[in-house]
């Protein structure tokens, strides 16, 4: 599969957020990036592992005791 290589605007666009905050997370280096020349551009495979890794799952309520 090859990956298509987003700049950090396509993937703010993509998350619902402003352009600084893809460019946080590089700087923070909390996700892989490529640099191209002076360049970054971050693998969309790259966005949807961080996806992955920060959704939350529902919790299973308790049954049996009212509040």
């Amino acid at each position: 599969m090859r990956d298509r290589y987003l700049s950090a605007a396509q993937v703010a666009e993509l998350l619902g957020t402003t352009d600084r905050f893809p460019r946080r997370l590089v700087a923070e280096r909390r996700i892989k990036y490529v640099k191209v020349g002076r360049h970054v551009r971050i693998p969309e495979s790259v966005i949807q592992e961080y996806i992955d890794a920060n959704t939350v799952q529902p919790r299973r309520r308790r049954l049996g005791r009212a509040a």
